[in-house]
């Protein structure tokens, strides 16, 4: 069974450079369920993607331009997005802010190749 840690402290975690002013943590894990924070900058970039896992998304903090399919939204701390499998969907983020992502199941392709 994979499982990542019980407990998950955020000094503890190490954030991994995506570059282009985006950092992500990758918090508690399981083989159906993922939780991700996503640090941008202002004026950065997620590109426009689509993936198998069910996401749901809890803007943290910052202003983002929110694209899933053909729609279009201003987002900010306090609101949140759900993206169906196989969804196109990406961000450009309008003032410095954090997304707490959820992915169903886990997205094995987050984890050190060690931890697989």
């Amino acid at each position: 069974m994979l499982q990542g840690a019980l407990f998950q402290m955020d000094g503890e975690i190490p954030w991994e450079d995506l570059g282009n002013g985006i950092k992500r943590q990758c918090y508690g894990y399981g083989e159906n369920v993922m939780l991700v924070k996503v640090k941008f900058e202002a004026g950065a970039v997620g590109q426009l993607h689509e993936h198998y896992h069910t996401q749901v998304t809890y803007v943290e903090s910052g202003i983002f331009e929110m694209t899933i399919g053909k729609e279009k939204k201003i987002i900010k701390k306090g609101d949140g997005y759900y993206v169906p499998p196989h969804e196109i969907h990406g961000c450009v983020c309008l003032e410095p802010g954090m997304l707490i992502d959820v992915f169903s199941p886990y997205r094995e392709d987050f984890l050190p190749t060690s931890s697989i």
